[in-house]
């Protein structure tokens, strides 16, 4: 088994053409924060955190602090804990809601960490529509991203791997609603 270290995860996130906008390493822990896009979501803030001892943990910083009734909320991270396997959704301190997914350091490779990024993006699309109070407060519907994905390669790369979360790509979807195709 060999040892996953911080230069190791830099060569990976390189590799995957995810460049962090910070960096740290205390104790010899490191972290990277990105700010990344899902294929409808954009600028979702994501730290990655190194314990090269026992795993490598993937927040999504999911929502600002909740001010609404906590118990309705509450009811909808649980209701997703038990409908998507492999992430939590949970809540910092300040009452932000966090998504979460951990690997262990054994199972950790440059393409188990891409799909865990990826699958973490596809989640935040899936549930877009139902954090709108959260995401846009006041706001009717979600507003359109506006631009293409910056991560549409990873979602190109891990997408066949993820098609129960992911719907196909509008024009995709388009094309396959048009008469006589």
């Amino acid at each position: 088994m060999s040892t996953v270290d911080a230069a190791t995860v830099d060569r990976w996130l390189a590799d995957l053409g995810l460049e962090p906008i910070d960096r740290a390493e205390r104790d010899g822990i490191s972290s990277w924060d990105l700010r990344l896009d899902g294929r409808e979501r954009p600028d979702i803030r994501v730290t990655i955190i190194l314990d090269p001892a026992s795993a490598l943990f993937v927040w999504v910083h999911f929502a600002p602090p909740l001010n609404d009734s906590f118990r309705v909320s509450y009811r909808q991270f649980l209701r997703w804990n038990d409908e998507l396997p492999f992430v939590k959704f949970a809540l910092a301190e300040d009452d932000r809601p966090v998504l979460t997914a951990e690997v262990t350091t054994g199972l950790l490779e440059r393409d188990t960490l891409g799909l865990t990024l990826c699958r973490l993006l596809a989640v935040c699309d899936l549930t877009h529509e139902r954090s709108l109070p959260w995401l846009y407060p006041g706001a009717r519907s979600v507003p359109a991203m506006g631009r293409p994905s910056r991560q549409a390669a990873l979602f190109e790369r891990y997408g066949d791997e993820l098609a129960e979360l992911l719907p196909p790509p509008e024009d995709e979807a388009a094309a396959s609603a048009e008469p006589g195709t």
